[in-house]
């Protein structure tokens, strides 16, 4: 149980990323992932046929953070000697964005060092954030100019109920199937609205308009209380709510409470109780379990609440969300239950995910004896153990007036980029 040792607690989460790195190194190395039971080498489609080193590219910057000065040096020998993009494969643009430029650009004004020989931030970029910070350094406008253009389409289309559906065709320009959701496909798009305003140290208010009204708009549609009174965002899908949350989705609860200091009608302390309920109805997801580690979804109706029903949604792959929501209600309200969950989750990935060759995902949470499914992603030195790392860690390190993180937890400074074109 976690007693205010926060000391304690910061010297295991190190512990925990010198196991996980120092397994990805022994056993995977330029590998994009690590096979930690097979201790091997592992990918996912999402980077193509590419042995592009995800993990490291996506580990530096929280190496940098905790101090493993000598581990970021390897990883940053690596990206120097090693990384290369100039390969024929399809990748999914948005990985490669939020893992590769956000952890570049993270390592990069971390270190005050760069961390890439080649000309590789001015060849990739997807998002708002990271976009804005490759004009910022290299003087070329196009990034900030196509990321702007794009946001100017999207705020002049019809949007359902004033919800942004998950799909768009990029060739007809129209929504395609009417599915809206904070979950996967739809997260971050939300998340950026209010970063680009904060980054813009809160000018671009054209950014927090559409955050103001999305949010609203999501309160009116998405968001329900159970009948045991647990708050939850479900999903539109084909003209009705399904009362099912997301593990993704749980990284709302953050959203909210960083978008609450400039809310419209004085509205700052319902969008913090807000995010609160959020975060404990997430943590409920986690303390319904035998595991105590949270499911991929979870139902809220024929009486169960907060539990996942189908044996393909019972699984744990390591993932941050729930935890970084934790990380930011803590710092803005010092309560210190967000640290004792956060400490319940430690413990139990410590416990139940840890394996002689690193972490690894589990496949159903409500087993005592729950199998492995052989997977070290490199979101949890990104994100998972930053984020519990910083959750016990003084506010003056990384400070939210100072650095504003991207969706994969790489943290981007503000205000001092300024754009002008």
């Amino acid at each position: 149980m976690y007693q205010n040792k926060p000391t304690l607690c910061v010297l295991s989460l190190f512990q925990m990323m010198k196991h996980a790195w120092d397994s990805y190194r022994q056993y995977g190395w330029g590998h994009n992932e690590l096979k930690p039971l097979a201790k091997k080498g592992h990918s996912t489609n999402i980077f193509g046929n590419s042995q592009l080193g995800a993990t490291i590219v996506d580990a530096v910057d929280t190496l940098y953070i905790m101090g493993l000065h000598d581990e970021f040096k390897d990883g940053q020998e690596w990206i120097e000697q090693n990384l290369d993009f100039s390969v024929n494969a399809e990748v999914s643009v948005f990985e490669v964005n939020i893992r590769f430029i956000g952890g570049l650009l993270a390592a990069y004004y971390l270190s005050g060092q760069e961390v890439t020989g080649s000309s590789i931030l001015a060849e990739f970029g997807t998002l708002h954030m990271e976009f804005v910070h490759l004009t910022y350094l290299t003087g070329n406008p196009v990034y900030y100019q196509k990321v702007m253009h794009i946001r100017k389409l999207l705020a002049k289309m019809d949007r359902p109920n004033g919800l942004y559906p998950n799909y768009l065709n990029p060739r007809t320009g129209r929504w395609g199937q009417h599915h809206t959701s904070l979950g996967g496909l739809g997260d971050s798009f939300y998340e950026y609205l209010l970063k680009a305003w904060l980054m813009s140290d809160r000018t671009d208010t054209e950014a927090r308009k559409s955050y103001d009204d999305a949010i609203e708009a999501i309160e009116r549609h998405l968001i329900r209380k159970s009948n045991g009174g647990l708050t939850f965002i479900g999903e539109w899908k084909n003209g009705h709510l399904e009362r099912k949350m997301g593990h993704l989705a749980c990284f709302a609860g953050g959203m909210f409470a960083l978008g609450a200091d400039g809310s419209p009608d004085d509205k700052a302390g319902h969008y913090l109780q807000l995010g609160a309920e959020i975060a404990h109805t997430c943590h409920e997801s986690y303390d319904r379990t035998v595991l105590k580690l949270g499911p991929e979804a979870f139902k809220f109706d024929s009486g169960l609440e907060a539990v996942a029903v189908r044996q393909n949604e019972k699984y744990y792959i390591l993932r941050p969300e729930v935890i970084e929501t934790y990380w930011y209600m803590w710092r803005f309200t010092h309560d210190p239950k967000y640290r004792q969950w956060g400490w319940e989750a430690a413990q139990a990935i410590d416990r139940y995910c840890r394996v002689s060759g690193g972490f690894s995902g589990v496949k159903d949470v409500y087993s005592s004896t729950p199998t492995y499914d052989d997977v070290q992603q490199s979101f949890f030195l990104a994100e998972t153990l930053k984020y519990l790392y910083l959750l016990f860690s003084s506010d003056d390190l990384m400070p939210l007036d100072s650095w504003v993180f991207n969706t994969e937890a790489h943290p981007l400074p503000w205000p001092s980029v300024s754009v002008d074109f």
